[in-house]
C-alpha cells in the first residue's frame, strides 16, 4: 500500500467551493435524561456513565464526524458485495454486537440487511436517533464491564474505537469478544491512526498538519490511552486466540483531489469527517495534556482554526492511513493457526 500513490486529479478545487463547507447540518432528538446531559467540559458533552473521563465528545458535533466516519468506510467498500463488513457470516446471522456504536449507523444499516438477526449497538452515551428497525437494540453499557447478553454473537464489529481503552483493557476486551462469540463466529474491527501522511511532497514541511499527530499522540501517550489501535490490534486479536486472520489496509484521501471517482468521493466526506470532527478529538487531550502545560480552550480553539485552513487547502494531497481486520474463532476441533491475508487497496 505505501508505495502506491493515489493520482491526482489535475483540475483544482479552490477553497471556497461551495462543495468546502465548514458544518454538516444535522436532525437529533433532544433527550432530556441525566445520561443524555454527559459531562459539559470546553463547550463539549462528554459521557457520564463511566466515572473516569473519556477524550472523545459525545454531542451533536461529534456525531456528525461518527456519521461522515459511517459514510466513507461505506464508499471505500462500495465495489465489494457488502459494503458494511468483511467477515463471511453467510445470509442467516442470528446475533450481532457492534461496539462503540457512536450514532448507530452501522448498527441500523446491518439490522436492514438481516432482517432476521438482532443487531445490538453498545456505547456509553445514548445515540440520537428517533428511530431503528425492530430487530436493532442500540444500548447504554460499558464493554468493560461483565458481559450479560445470553445467546453467543456470530459477529462482534468495532470501528474508530482508537483511545477508548488502555493496553491492558484492550486484551481484556479481545478476550471478552472471543469468549460470547459462537465457534466459527468473526470479529472485525476498523481503525485509523492520526498523522496526516503525503506521497508527492504537496504538504510544505512547515505545515501544521504535520504536528497534528505527534500532538495528539504524545497526549494520548500520557492519558494512558495511546491512538495506536490500528497497529496493534492485528497482534492482540492473535493473542486472544483468533485464527484465519485478514488484513486489509487503506489510504483515506482528505479532500477531493484524488483522481479516481471513488477516492474523490471518499475525499470530500473524509474532509467533512475532519472538520466536524478534529475540535472533539483534540480538546480533551491538548486541554489536559498539552505541553509544555495544558492548553487553554481557547489555544485549542485557535490550533483547529489553522488546522481547518490548511486541510482545505485543495494543492495538499494529502490522506490518513487506515486498517481493518476480521478474524474467526476456531471450532473446537481446529487446530490453531493463524493465516494472515494481506489486501492492499488499488
Amino acid at each position: 500500500m505505501d508505495d502506491e500513490r493515489i493520482a491526482v486529479d489535475p483540475d483544482l478545487h479552490r477553497p471556497n467551493d461551495p462543495d468546502y463547507p465548514d458544518d454538516w447540518q444535522s436532525e437529533t432528538t433532544s433527550i432530556g435524561s441525566s445520561i443524555y446531559k454527559g459531562m459539559m467540559e470546553n463547550g463539549r458533552r462528554y459521557q457520564s456513565l463511566r466515572n473516569e473521563e473519556y477524550c472523545v465528545p459525545a454531542d451533536d458535533q461529534q456525531f456528525e464526524a461518527y456519521e461522515a466516519g459511517h459514510l466513507l468506510a461505506l464508499i471505500l467498500e462500495a465495489n465489494t458485495d457488502n459494503p458494511l463488513f468483511r467477515s463471511p457470516v453467510g445470509n442467516n446471522p442470528k446475533h450481532i454486537l457492534d461496539l462503540g456504536t457512536g450514532k448507530g449507523n452501522w448498527a441500523i444499516d446491518v439490522a436492514d440487511m438481516f432482517p432476521n438477526a438482532t443487531v445490538r449497538g453498545v456505547d456509553l452515551f445514548p445515540p440520537p436517533v428517533s428511530w431503528m428497525p425492530p430487530n436493532c437494540v442500540l444500548e447504554v453499557d460499558d464493554a468493560l464491564r461483565e458481559w450479560t447478553w445470553r445467546e453467543p454473537f456470530d459477529l462482534i464489529h468495532m470501528r474508530i474505537m482508537t483511545a477508548s481503552w488502555t493496553d491492558s483493557e484492550w486484551d481484556r476486551i479481545y478476550q471478552q469478544c472471543y469468549n460470547n462469540l459462537q465457534p466459527g463466529g468473526w470479529i472485525e474491527q476498523l481503525e485509523a491512526i492520526p498523522p496526516v501522511e503525503c506521497d508527492d511532497g504537496s504538504l510544505p514541511s512547515d505545515s501544521i498538519l504535520n504536528t497534528w499527530g505527534p500532538y495528539t499522540m504524545d497526549c494520548a501517550r500520557k492519558a494512558g490511552r495511546e491512538l495506536n489501535a490500528m497497529d496493534i490490534m492485528t497482534e492482540k486479536i492473535r493473542q486472544a486466540g483468533f485464527v484465519d486472520i485478514h488484513v486489509k489496509e487503506y489510504k483515506w484521501p482528505i479532500g477531493p483531489w484524488a483522481r479516481d471517482q471513488q477516492f474523490k468521493e471518499a475525499g470530500m466526506v473524509q474532509l467533512h469527517h475532519w472538520l466536524s470532527g478534529m475540535d472533539g478529538w483534540c480538546m480533551w487531550l491538548l486541554t489536559k495534556f498539552g505541553s509544555p502545560q495544558p492548553w487553554t480552550k481557547e489555544e485549542v480553539q485557535i490550533y483547529v482554526a489553522k488546522l481547518r485552513k490548511d486541510i482545505k487547502n485543495p494543492r495538499y494531497h494529502t490522506y490518513q492511513k487506515a486498517k481493518r481486520v476480521w478474524a474467526r474463532k476456531p471450532f473446537p476441533d481446529e487446530i490453531s493457526k493463524v493465516h494472515i491475508k494481506k489486501e492492499d487497496i488499488e
